[in-house]
């Protein structure tokens, strides 16, 4: 076995920096498509609710059933209708002009003054055809509800006893908002396709142009060719992938608590990976077009769908959970989220970091085996 010799690695690394910077499909998807997707994700994607649409069909003309409808319609979560009837809110409902409507019985105000009648309840009904919004019209309705009945024995000198006071404190992510998270996961999600997309179309290139005869006929050794494929884009990768981070924490104004050295060390076994995979893909088809399409169907959607950037894993069944350990975007994502909001915690990192390490060795050991130095 031919030692490795650093003059030619240098010579080919050099040969591969200048096909990068003179091909502009090299330049726009490691420093293009990035900064682009990155806003459609930032922009595009939002867990949060906006402002919810309810209705409301008030039956009592007291000064209470009044009170509460406009606390309701004071709420900065909620959108307030008036209905004349529960029918025409039923059918508003059915159609998806509100979320959810109110209903205050004719009692409602009686009920309220203690007269000795019970409690003065009041009907919440919600489309339960879409889970997160049902469950944000009932916890936005409860919590005016709350808030309304307190300020009521407020300003009627009463105190309204709480045996149970629950106040939530959010860590790491203060303001409860899906961006601080959902955006560190789309960079790993956009990495896995960058970087998979970029290696792609590296050997199957050589061997369409014919250059790859020229190669084999050196004395190139395969650890040289590799190694030569490999950290070009690797650089290429780390700067798109710092362009990414720069973008989140600078003009998406995500709170990025961790280091550089973090980022730095998390991104190269990942990027290691990925580069990995889209090389094994390159080697195995030979063909740029067949394979940039096995890149995106082998990068994005095991990315997109196993990683746990908005499907949670441990939610997935058994067998799938044991899928994700082999995909490096399912460690990356947790990383990443890590380095954004809790920062820098070694301890928390070492696993995904051993993990990134076994794929990065597996997914480049395999292109090595499918890289031969021969005509087929």
């Amino acid at each position: 076995m031919k030692g490795l010799s650093f003059r030619r690695l240098k010579a080919l690394c050099w040969k591969e920096t200048l096909q990068i910077f003179r091909d502009p499909s090299s330049n726009l998807i490691a420093f293009v498509l990035p900064i682009v997707l990155i806003f459609i994700f930032g922009f595009g994607i939002n867990l949060d609710s906006s402002k919810l649409r309810i209705g409301v069909y008030n039956q009592d003309s007291g000064k209470d059933s009044a009170d509460f409808t406009a606390a309701l319609s004071g709420s900065p979560w909620l959108t307030v209708r008036s209905f004349e009837s529960q029918p025409e809110m039923e059918r508003a409902l059915i159609d998806s002009q509100i979320r959810g409507f109110v209903v205050i019985p004719t009692d409602f105000s009686r009920r309220l003054q203690n007269d000795g009648s019970g409690p003065a309840p009041i009907q919440l009904v919600t489309d339960g055809s879409e889970p997160n919004p049902a469950q944000f019209v009932s916890g936005y309705v409860n919590g005016v509800w709350q808030l309304w009945q307190a300020q009521r024995a407020e300003d009627r000198g009463q105190n309204m006893k709480r045996e149970i006071a629950m106040e939530p404190r959010y860590r790491y992510n203060p303001s409860a908002e899906s961006r601080n998270f959902l955006i560190p996961g789309s960079i790993t999600v956009i990495m896995t396709v960058i970087g998979a997309l970029l290696t792609s179309l590296v050997v199957a290139r050589e061997w369409e142009r014919g250059t790859m005869e020229a190669l084999l006929a050196s004395p190139v050794t395969r650890a040289e060719l590799l190694l030569s494929k490999v950290l070009p884009y690797y650089a290429l990768g780390m700067v798109s992938l710092l362009l990414c981070v720069g973008v989140a924490a600078g003009f998406l104004n995500v709170p990025f608590r961790g280091s550089i050295l973090s980022l730095i060390v998390t991104g190269t076994f990942f990027l290691l990976s990925v580069l990995g995979i889209g090389l094994a893909i390159s080697s195995g088809t030979r063909n740029q077009f067949n394979a940039a399409q096995g890149a995106l169907n082998a990068a994005f959607l095991p990315a997109m769908m196993l990683s746990g950037f908005i499907y949670e894993v441990s939610s997935m069944p058994a067998f799938l959970r044991g899928v994700t350990q082999i995909i490096p975007a399912r460690h990356f994502v947790s990383a990443i989220q890590t380095i954004f909001q809790a920062g820098a915690l070694w301890k928390v990192l070492l696993p995904d970091i051993l993990m990134l390490m076994g794929s990065s060795v597996l997914f480049l050991g395999l292109t090595a085996k499918l890289t031969r130095r021969r005509m087929e």
